[in-house]
């Protein structure tokens, strides 16, 4: 409880608010660590009952209320699964917003609808876990679908639930635009990075950028179809390409394409630090075979298989629909796992 005690003292400063910026911070992470400790306070709260609860039931030779105990027992043993694996997003960026960018692999209208679900499911995703989902850019397939998504996804521990995402995904199905009825194989890759605040310095060289400003093409009013409002910044010595058009400004879309921007360097610097010490646990790879990390497999039957853990599940309704988190914790977990070999090995 110590840090409580600090920003408990920090927080009761009367001067705090005459730097808003540090003040929010501040506040920011005394109510994160006051919420995780509450939790837990709660769940020991939760097993002293429950252990109560069996006493009495034994005593009283209440054999409903034994069952009851014992599925109580069952219900905190998940959470406290999940306790364990959200202790485990302690990396650097862990606990930021994250920016989710969606593209199409090869194979035209195909990829682009592919790219579209994904694009839903994400969004999905992220609304049921109570995050703030922003699309920041949508550039529309000729047919169907999309060729490109941007979404800032806003929330405790984003980027750590979400970085493992980062890859190709494959869907197999019958195509609705083949007259044909014949089955299809689409892909679309996904890449997550995480937002940096202003405490992250990153530094750019603006004469290594060209921005690009074009019309929007997605929703948003008239104001952003008939003007050049949207921003495409594209940075030189490392090829990255970031855009943003939902702002109802050219001004707003720009800042957010260099905070896109930072971002992308950032999640770079980090891919870096993390193939030094070998733990790289994704590479996006080309946008094709050989390189999904997740198949989606609608015919001839119904399955979703993580390629990396081997989690799997038969409802591939519920995970377009955003039920992603089986495939998450495997994935985080399974990191955990690794690097604890690792330390064992040196």
């Amino acid at each position: 409880m110590l840090r409580c005690d600090e920003l408990d003292a920090l927080t009761a400063d009367p001067h705090l608010w005459d730097n808003a910026e540090k003040a929010q911070k501040l506040m920011a992470e005394r109510n994160t660590l006051f919420a995780s400790v509450e939790r837990v306070q709660n769940l020991e709260k939760q097993i002293e009952d429950t252990y109560e609860m069996i006493a009495l039931a034994e005593t009283e030779n209440e054999p409903e209320l034994l069952a009851e105990a014992e599925a109580s027992f069952v219900a905190l043993e998940k959470t406290v699964t999940a306790y364990e694996l959200e202790s485990l997003l302690s990396a650097e960026g862990d606990m930021n917003d994250a920016f989710l960018e969606i593209h199409p692999g090869a194979g035209g209208t195909e990829s682009q609808d592919w790219a579209s679900m994904l694009l839903r499911m994400y969004t999905r995703w992220g609304e049921k876990n109570g995050y703030k989902v922003s699309l920041l850019e949508e550039s529309a397939g000729e047919e169907a679908g999309i060729k490109s998504a941007t979404l800032k996804i806003s929330g405790r521990n984003a980027y750590g639930w979400l970085k493992y995402e980062s890859g190709v995904h494959r869907l197999v199905r019958i195509s609705p635009f083949d007259a044909n009825a014949r089955r299809h194989t689409s892909f679309a890759s996904v890449w997550v990075y995480p937002v940096v605040d202003d405490s992250i310095k990153i530094e750019i060289n603006p004469a290594d950028c060209r921005i690009d400003l074009y019309r929007a093409s997605g929703a948003g009013g008239q104001h952003v179809n008939r003007t050049e409002s949207a921003v495409r910044i594209t940075h030189l010595p490392t090829g990255i390409v970031v855009q943003s058009q939902t702002g109802r400004s050219q001004f707003q879309n720009k800042e957010e394409a260099w905070n896109m921007l930072r971002s992308r360097l950032y999640e770079q610097e980090l891919q870096k630090r993390r193939a030094e010490q070998g733990l790289i646990e994704v590479a996006k790879g080309d946008n094709g075979w050989g390189n999904q990390i997740r198949s989606y497999v609608l015919q001839p039957y119904q399955l979703v298989k993580d390629l990396r853990t081997g989690v799997e599940t038969s409802d591939t309704s519920g995970v377009l629909d955003g039920e992603l988190d089986a495939f998450m914790r495997a994935a985080l977990a399974g990191v955990k796992a690794d690097k604890k070999g690792d330390e064992n090995d040196i």
